[in-house]
């Protein structure tokens, strides 16, 4: 369902395709001859030439119409995606629809699902919604998901900065907060008129492991915002564990072609979590019970030392943690250390990113080194004030610029100094634990990876729908 273009391909090769494609398109008469014309324009629209492919795939339409239904379906599917890949989308959802009519009448229930999704994306229907009802607050996120240079991009529509709401701390003030936001990003989703199944509501992993050791309060949160939510018969998942959360980001972030080499670490405000799946696509989870906020409030839990005082606690507490805590999770797992590729996510690598590298603010995936990392903490730790206030006066392209503007403000309201410090010493310490390992690895962030585990939500239902109708398909051919 998802693809990327490839930019160049054997340029020989399609020299001589172009060279010799009017001299075949003239001559085709058999069946065989119009399968190549079919494959064929695929092939161009892969290498960029969807205009030529267009044209190659009429010339098969107009031989094959009412002589064969399924290559006549599968002519108007690729020249479906041809219109698409120009952005010529009216042209798209009418090929996609003859397709989707062909298969039916074929009964191929999974190619009809596959053409009602492409249908979607093209027209905008296919919009989700999630709301992470998180440790320091309810987030909001509408989007759709797109494939860009090998990783799932998520095009956003709407994602407010949601205000700081200290949900662990069980007040009837935060709840009411909590309660208040709630009620107004429900009616965002209903204005943006997101079907049920694309809404995905959840208590974070943080949430549930604090609330849950007091079980009162937890029940007092979910009583009171599923009032919001009860007409829509939409429901709140109070089921999130550390684990559960890291799999789901890894679905979201992670194409499934790309499991095998690749692990995932996010660092969130709560925890720590990541993982990897295996060659039978079993998710192996690690778990730290470390965060940016939570370790803050280790190095201070009086909230009473000056900052040099928080930097000499800091660094102390969290070699304790990645000597202890942190070896003994990724020891337990030895399978994390054999991926080459590490995505990592959360607030910490955002802010990382944000104020080293503003010039990446349009970038899904951005590679980042040990040297970043080090660069960052050394900052953090010497001049906070040159770290938050980064130049940008080398970024030429608006949009960019732009992005970047709007990241650092966000960074800035997000995080305090204490906690941009906090959050250095974690990746530090990942970093650290990591070079341990024998293999050279490629640490790459991911944007927006706090919907990350949203987006796995819906991609694995998704998944789960085909992988049944395919296999019904099979059985009753």
């Amino acid at each position: 369902m998802f693809y990327m273009r490839i930019r160049s391909l054997f340029p020989g090769l399609l020299l001589i395709i172009w060279i010799t494609l009017p001299g075949i398109a003239q001559k085709a008469q058999t069946k065989p001859e119009v399968i190549h014309y079919i494959k064929l324009g695929n092939t161009l629209r892969a290498v960029d030439k969807p205009q030529q492919a267009i044209e190659l795939l009429q010339r098969a339409l107009g031989l094959i119409q009412g002589n064969d239904p399924y290559w006549e379906a599968v002519a108007y599917e690729n020249m479906g995606m041809a219109y698409a890949d120009q952005q010529s989308n009216a042209e798209a959802v009418r090929s996609y629809q003859k397709a989707l009519e062909i298969y039916r009448k074929l009964n191929f229930a999974a190619s009809v699902t596959a053409m009602q999704e492409l249908i979607d994306l093209v027209t905008g229907k296919a919009l989700y919604a999630g709301i992470d009802i998180g440790s320091s607050g309810v987030k909001l996120a509408i989007f759709r998901t797109t494939f860009e240079n090998g990783f799932y991009n998520k095009d956003i529509r709407s994602k407010p900065l949601s205000p700081n709401v200290s949900l662990v701390s069980g007040t009837d003030q935060s709840f009411d907060d909590a309660q208040t936001v709630m009620k107004a990003y429900i009616d965002s989703i209903r204005h943006y008129n997101i079907l049920n199944k694309h809404v995905y509501i959840a208590f974070s992993s943080g949430v549930n492991e604090t609330l849950g050791k007091t079980p009162e309060k937890k029940a007092q949160l979910y009583k009171l915002l599923t009032k919001l939510v009860a007409n829509d018969s939409l429901k709140i998942d109070t089921t999130l564990t550390a684990a559960r959360e890291a799999e789901l980001y890894v679905v979201g972030a992670i194409p499934r072609k790309m499991w095998q080499t690749t692990a995932c670490i996010d660092i969130g405000s709560g925890n720590t979590k990541g993982g990897y799946f295996d060659e039978k696509q079993v998710f192996h989870p690690i778990t730290i019970p470390y965060g940016t906020k939570t370790l803050t409030n280790q190095i201070d839990n009086q909230r009473s030392l000056d900052l040099e005082s928080y930097k000499q606690e800091g660094q102390r507490v969290m070699n304790d943690i990645t000597e202890g805590i942190m070896k003994t999770a990724f020891a337990n797992e030895p399978g994390i250390q054999q991926r080459r590729t590490v995505g990592v996510g959360g607030g910490a690598a955002w802010a990382m990113v944000t104020y080293l590298h503003p010039e990446k603010a349009g970038t899904t995936a951005v590679p980042i080194t040990r040297a970043d990392i080090e660069r960052f903490k050394q900052l953090a730790m010497s001049n906070y004030k040159l770290l938050i206030n980064p130049d940008l006066t080398a970024i030429t392209d608006p949009e960019v610029r732009r992005k970047a503007e709007a990241d650092i403000l966000n960074a800035q309201s997000q995080f305090s100094e204490k906690q941009i410090i906090a959050g250095a010493l974690l990746l530090e310490g990942i970093s650290n634990v990591y070079a341990n390992g024998n293999l050279t690895k490629r640490f790459v962030f991911i944007r927006d990876s706090d919907i990350g585990w949203v987006t796995g939500k819906f991609l694995e239902m998704a998944n789960q729908e085909y992988d049944k109708t395919i296999a019904k398909e099979m059985q009753n051919p």
